[in-house]
Formats: C-alpha cells, sequence, structure tokens
C-alpha cells in the first residue's frame, strides 16, 4: 500500500525528555520518528553517557558527535538546563504546566523527587501527566536504589548465566542486554496511558525497571523450573527443539578473516533435505528424527562442519535456502550497511548536521503505510535549540534568554 497523505500519527503530542543513555531516549526518539514534538533536555556540565561512546567520526572523542547519540535522539529538539539551580528547575515547571503532555525520565530513583520535579509535584501543576520513570530496578523496594547498566540487568535478569558453552564461564549477550528490552515495554504502556488519558482525562506515572523487562522473555525457563525444578543451562548455539542448530565455519573470505554462516534445521524434512547435500553418511537412518539427531549431535555438527568448511558462507547460504533451510552469513557492519534488504527498507537514513554536516543513523523501527516515520532533524548539539524552545514555547523575550544563559541556567 503506497503511503497516504496523512498527518503523523502523534502529531500534537508533547514530550519533554530527561532520558539518557539508552533505555530512555530511545522511547522518546519513537514518538519523534511518529510525529510528537520531543524536547531533550541535558546538562552540557554533567555529560550523559551516550555522548561518550560513540561511534565517533575518525574515532575522535567528540562529545557533540556521538553516534549512540545520534541514533538515539535524533528528531528531537533539544534544550540544555542545569537543573543543579532552582531556576532551571523552574524552567521545567513552566513547560510542564504550559507544553508538555508526557515526561520521560531515567535519571537514578530519587533524583526526581531530590529536585521537587516527580510525578507527586509535576501532577500538582497538570495532573492529566504522563510520567514515565524508566530505570535498572525500578523505583520502589530494597533494591530500588542501586544502579547500572543494561550489561547488569543482563545478569540480574539471568540472561548472563545461560549465554555461552556448557562447563564453561558464562558469556553473556552483547552489549547491554535490557537498554534493548526495557524500552519496548515503555512504549506499549505510554501509549496505552495515554489511550487511557483520552477516554477519562487521567494522567498516570509509568515505573519501568529494566531487569524485569528482561525476565518476561524469561517466561518459559522460569515456568519449567518452577513445574520441574529444572534451570536453564547454557547450550551454545544449540536449540532444545532443533538440530543441527548453530554457527559453522566456511572457507574464509580474506586470507586474514574466517567466515561464518548461521544453520537451522527446524524439522525432520528440513534435515532430509540438507542431508542430501551433506553426502551418504548424514542418510544413517539414525539421524532421520530429532531425537536421534540430539542424541548424536556431535556427529551432525562434524558432518555440516566438514561440508561447509568447503565454501563460502554465501555459497552455503545460497544453497540451503534454495531448499527451504534457513541459513544466513554471519554479517559484519560492512555486510548490513550494504545489505540489499535493509537498503530497500531504508534502514539505514542519512541527516544533515550542522556540525558534521551529515549523520547516519537507523530509521525507525516500524512500518507504518498511512502515517510513515518522519526524521526532520538530527539529534541536538548542546544549547541548539534553546532559543527557539524558551521562546516559542514559554514566550522568554531574547533578553530574557541572554540573561539566563549568562547566568549560567542554561548550561
Amino acid at each position: 500500500m503506497s503511503p497516504v497523505n496523512q498527518s503523523p500519527a502523534l502529531e500534537g503530542l508533547r514530550v519533554l525528555d530527561f532520558a539518557w543513555a539508552v533505555a530512555g531516549p530511545v522511547v522518546g526518539r519513537a514518538l519523534a520518528d511518529f510525529g510528537a514534538t520531543v524536547l531533550r533536555v541535558e546538562s552540557s556540565q554533567r555529560i550523559e553517557t551516550a555522548r561518550m561512546m560513540g561511534p565517533f567520526p575518525g574515532g575522535k572523542l567528540d562529545l557533540q558527535k556521538s553516534g549512540l547519540f545520534e541514533n538515539c535522539n535524533a528528531g528531537k529538539l533539544g534544550l540544555t538546563l542545569n537543573l543543579t539551580r532552582e531556576e532551571a528547575r523552574d524552567i521545567v515547571r513552566e513547560l510542564v504546566r504550559d507544553w508538555a503532555d508526557v515526561v520521560i525520565e531515567s535519571f537514578a530513583p530519587g533524583q526526581m523527587q531530590s529536585w521537587g520535579l516527580d510525578y507527586e509535584h509535576l501532577s500538582q501543576i497538570k495532573p492529566e501527566l504522563i510520567m514515565v520513570s524508566s530505570s535498572l530496578m525500578g523505583q520502589a523496594g530494597p533494591w530500588s536504589g542501586f544502579a547500572g547498566f543494561g550489561n547488569v540487568g543482563a545478569a540480574i535478569s539471568g540472561y548472563q548465566a545461560i549465554v555461552g558453552w556448557p562447563d564453561a564461564p558464562p558469556v553473556g549477550p552483547f552489549g547491554p542486554y535490557t537498554d534493548f528490552t526495557a524500552p519496548r515495554f515503555s512504549l506499549v504502556s505510554l501509549l496505552a496511558a495515554l489511550d487511557h488519558r483520552r477516554r477519562t482525562g487521567q494522567g498516570c506515572w509509568l515505573d519501568v525497571a529494566q531487569a524485569e523487562s528482561g525476565i518476561q522473555f524469561q517466561a518459559p525457563y522460569i515456568a519449567r523450573c518452577a513445574a520441574t525444578g529444572q534451570s536453564v543451562t547454557p547450550q551454545g548455539n544449540r536449540d532444545e527443539s532443533m538440530a543441527p542448530h548453530g554457527v559453522f565455519c566456511c572457507t574464509s573470505l580474506t586470507p586474514n578473516e574466517e567466515g561464518w554462516v548461521a544453520i537451522a534445521v527446524r524439522d525432520d524434512s528440513e534435515w532430509q533435505r540438507f542431508a542430501a547435500l551433506l553426502g551418504s553418511e548424514a542418510g544413517d537412518p539414525v539421524f532421520a528424527t530429532l531425537a536421534g539427531r540430539k542424541a548424536h549431535e556431535e556427529q551432525v555438527e562434524r558432518l555440516v562442519c566438514e561440508w561447509a568448511a568447503t565454501q563460502t558462507p554465501l555459497q552455503v547460504e545460497a544453497a540451503l535456502q534454495a531448499i527451504g533451510v534457513a541459513a544466513h552469513n554471519v554479517a559484519s557492519s560492512h555486510d548490513m550497511v550494504a545489505d540489499p534488504q535493509l537498503q530497500a527498507r531504508r534502514h539505514f537514513i542519512t541527516l544533515a548536521h550542522e556540525l558534521m554536516g551529515e549523520t547516519t543513523i537507523e530509521n525507525a523501527r516500524y512500518q507504518l503505510s498511512e502515517t510513515p516515520a518522519q526524521q526532520l532533524r538530527a539529534a541536538p548539539h548542546f544549547g541548539r535549540d534553546n532559543e527557539q524552545v524558551l521562546g516559542e514555547f514559554l514566550g522568554y523575550s531574547s533578553e530574557k534568554i541572554h540573561a539566563l544563559a549568562q547566568a549560567g541556567i542554561l548550561k
């Protein structure tokens, strides 16, 4: 279906975004993609983590040119405030009173309260306000003050213990796992809260714990443990319901590089087709069923390894996909940028950037046919939109804005 000329899905929604790093900012980024006006508030004195993580152009650290920050904050306006100053907190209160529909924050629990900017205080200014608080462990309870990042969240929610190889130290999932799962819960909860307010006029406070969001994806294993006492254990790339299932080494693509391919055989009929490629030994009746292949998994994997080692990953991928067996080259960053499917869906897009000339980010995670995503601006550099925000949203004069800047409030 071709796009229909309609207003963006979230046009008119106004969001005050205090979130930092990844788990919080990704929520505001999704809202901005579909038409919400999202105002990112940060300090140029106490630098948020994402600005220091890159990647950076040319590999040179520059707080104004972080690829991670750009990706998480594209589409947003920017306002710098020194929230240690009461005058800056008063500006926040004015923005809530006169402008904002939603507040998003991901400070350590208690920080917003210490500034008088928590939901209890802000909802007195605007009862219909919706506030989203994202933290590692949640806003209450004995561990609420525990600070950490998504890799710690992955440990708390059980993932570090189950990702790796049997009888070996745990490897854990790549990166800060819960930073990428928690925002999906935050976003859908926020949309539900907006619908609730549309119908009732009531605001609310959403308390999203990253660790609990991660635990949701462990539900089948938790249920099994409760029923049988059996805990899930690391099994490398193997799968309980598929065999062979793993990542196999192929012919090197270059003299100094190994190539790998991921293969997943889902049922016995797929194995029969695959076995015809592997040779006569794979036709042994003992491998005909999943139970048989699991019982002789090392032998099955040896056959796959020997076959894959004679071909490149792309050759293996093409041969298996042609017979309906799931397989794909283990893609590098370069492979993904050049991938024709991702290019066709415009997964990577380029935006103009005042300091870099241009920047490349990921497109919206969702495709909507009638109200497609729009990325209208790159992420803000420090203070980029101070005058526009304070002038247009709050009616401040140029003289007042200049005085606030001179007094160190807009840092």
